[in-house]
């Protein structure tokens, strides 16, 4: 468990995002402060609505904030022209989100090879770190299958695999066992509780899945635009 001695690798201060203008305005983030550790597995639950796919998408990169600044792993993201923040996202962070946007001409292996391919991994090389975690999540045998042959279920742990095949440093889930079962939703958040123990990484988990609280290290609870608590969750899984 992070004793938060570790570096922060997400820093947050004052995150605002809105979206629209004049009387047609909605504020969605509301002044965020949130600092999250190498080393750990943060939850971050709250109602829908509330703000928490915005703030994976600013703390991204993806979405430009209109207040506060965003530190991730040491680089201040504001700072970054959008090129430089489009090659810094696909060096270093991972995404699982709740569309699972497979390639539907490309096998199983071939959609987790292509974050390696964009970083000039050669092919075969890249095929072969495919298959390997292709195989860490479950799916040695599907590995030459097309997304439309995959169950909901399975499509989903490739795209688990495809977020982990280059090992981000910052791994952003959103939603991460909606499409699983229970037994292969333990698998995976064993699988992502593995990356999150690592000290020079980090993991992030949207989730409204009360059966894999006990993964994370810490628990934020997101409403209406503001962080309005942070809970540390014990060893035995209780918060």
């Amino acid at each position: 468990m992070n004793d938060n001695s570790q570096p922060a690798a997400v820093r947050a201060r004052g995150i605002v995002k809105s979206f629209g203008s004049g009387d047609t305005q909605i504020t969605v983030l509301k002044g965020i402060d949130l600092d999250i550790y190498l080393g750990e597995l943060l939850l971050l639950v709250g109602e829908s609505g509330g703000g928490k796919t915005t703030l994976l998408s600013a703390i991204a990169g993806i979405l430009d904030i209109n207040e506060g600044n965003i530190d991730v792993l040491g680089v201040p993201l504001s700072a970054l022209p959008a090129n430089k923040r489009t090659r810094f996202r696909g060096q270093t962070m991972g995404f699982i989100y709740q569309q699972f946007n497979l390639l539907p001409a490309l096998t199983a292996a071939e959609n987790v090879a292509v974050p390696l391919l964009i970083q000039k991994v050669g092919r075969a090389e890249a095929l072969r770190r495919a298959r390997v975690m292709l195989n860490r999540v479950g799916l040695a045998d599907r590995t030459e299958f097309l997304p439309k042959n995959l169950s909901g279920g399975q499509q989903q742990r490739v795209a688990i695999a495809r977020a982990l095949v280059n090992e981000p440093r910052l791994l952003i889930c959103d939603e991460p066992t909606a499409a699983l079962d229970g037994p292969n939703g333990q698998k995976i958040m064993e699988l992502l509780r593995e990356v999150g123990r690592s000290p020079d990484r980090c993991v992030i988990v949207v989730t409204h899945d009360s059966r894999i609280f006990h993964f994370g290290d810490r628990m934020a609870n997101l409403t209406d635009g503001r962080i309005v608590n942070i809970e540390q969750i014990s060893q035995e899984g209780t918060a």
